[in-house]
């Protein structure tokens, strides 16, 4: 199977994503939308039962493309931490993590990411037909003794596997500053993915982890560098609509009076056989949509072996392995050819998606609304033409 190639200017189109995170076993109704992603913390612990709720609620969900990240809760989907730590848990019965991941990693309609990119063309018939890459990881800064967590001198290793060419970039993990103020306790993100963000500039940053910092912050970078005040020259915090309304909608296209400063690389020019890529085909089914046949739901393109950076649990010789599987340093290789790119990328949404909120002195959990993200991203297939 082949992937549309590149292009320098196109036809963009609105495409709508609905972004949750940290449900924690909830399976609240969602909001209609294109693609839909999960930024982690699946569940409370990671056992086959609740993941076997959740995996059950995501299929259902109508969306063409599903994205998701496991997170820090989700303690089977990291194999050698539930190994080594599992017994500290309660647990229904004796968990078998490869099954736990099956859920996920052998879904129909679930694209789940754990350090890795993913090229996604839609092709729903009244779909868009947009197009975007996205990359997901599972990771946070070590606090306590939890799974997929990182060091703080391991942390530009795990973020220079994000490629330079990402549109989205998704992590358990805020980055330092943004969207990351917690109120109970010292947690805060990682400085090192604000680094790494300030390097790709993608058009979202969609995140979790920190319940009590959900929202969205919209990022002007600051081209001078850290040397001029910071990677960051502006913020603009979002106003949640969704208070009296039925959704909390961030419109980042020129509806919404001013569009995102920041334009997808994925086109549809030429074609480039995936065999020479090292990329494999992930062909979807309709994503839980009603009349949308499998051969209608997204073409996912992504590498043939999936990486696992290995975190604090893990050792050397499995990073060297996690490496040569595909988490190549995209610092190293950077994708970005000169300056006229990074002047087009100048502003980035960073979205704190945390659908459980914190637990209130008096009062039971408090839940939050999805937040709907429209944003323009460009076509790269018309209805006369798509395979």
């Amino acid at each position: 199977m082949e992937e549309p190639g590149r292009s320098e200017c196109l036809e963009t189109r609105k495409t709508r994503i609905v972004c949750i995170s940290d449900t924690h076993c909830q399976t609240p109704k969602l909001p209609r939308g294109d693609v839909l992603i999960h930024a982690g913390d699946l569940t409370n612990q990671g056992s086959y039962s609740e993941l076997k709720k959740t995996v059950d609620w995501l299929e259902k969900a109508e969306f063409e493309a599903k994205i998701v990240v496991a997170g820090n809760h989700d303690i089977t989907l990291d194999p050698s931490f539930y190994e080594e730590h599992g017994s500290l848990w309660r647990w229904p019965q004796t968990q078998d993590p490869e099954a736990c991941r099956q859920l996920l990693t052998a879904s129909p309609s679930i694209t789940y990411l754990e350090n890795e990119a993913a090229n996604i063309y839609l092709r729903a018939p009244g779909g868009p037909h947009t197009c975007f890459k996205v990359y997901g990881s599972p990771y946070s800064p070590k606090s306590h003794r939890w799974a997929f967590q990182y060091e703080a001198e391991r942390a530009k290793k795990l973020w220079d596997g994000i490629p330079s060419d990402t549109d989205i970039v998704v992590t358990h993990t805020p980055p330092k500053g943004h969207c990351d103020q917690a109120t109970k306790d010292d947690r805060s993100g990682c400085e090192t993915l604000l680094g790494a963000l300030y390097r790709v500039r993608p058009m979202l940053s969609i995140c979790g982890h920190i319940h009590e910092a959900r929202g969205v912050e919209r990022m002007r970078w600051n081209d001078s560098g850290a040397e001029d005040g910071g990677v960051v020259e502006e913020v603009e915090k979002w106003k949640d609509p969704g208070i009296g309304n039925k959704q909390s909608l961030v419109n980042l296209t020129a509806a919404g009076g001013r569009s995102l400063d920041n334009g997808s690389r994925l086109t549809r020019q030429a074609v480039v056989l995936q065999q020479n890529r090292g990329l494999t085909l992930q062909d979807c089914d309709g994503g839980g949509q009603p009349g949308v046949p499998g051969s209608h739901g997204p073409m996912v393109f992504r590498r043939t072996q999936r990486p696992a950076y290995a975190g604090s649990s893990h050792s050397e010789a499995e990073e060297e392995r996690a490496t040569k599987n595909g988490l190549e340093s995209a610092a190293d290789h950077d994708q970005r050819e000169d300056d006229d790119d990074c002047k087009s990328r100048r502003e980035t949404a960073v979205i704190n998606a945390a659908v459980l909120g914190p637990r209130l002195a008096g009062k039971g959990m408090q839940f939050n609304k999805p937040i709907v993200v429209d944003v323009a991203l460009p076509v790269w297939s018309f209805e006369n033409n798509v395979g």
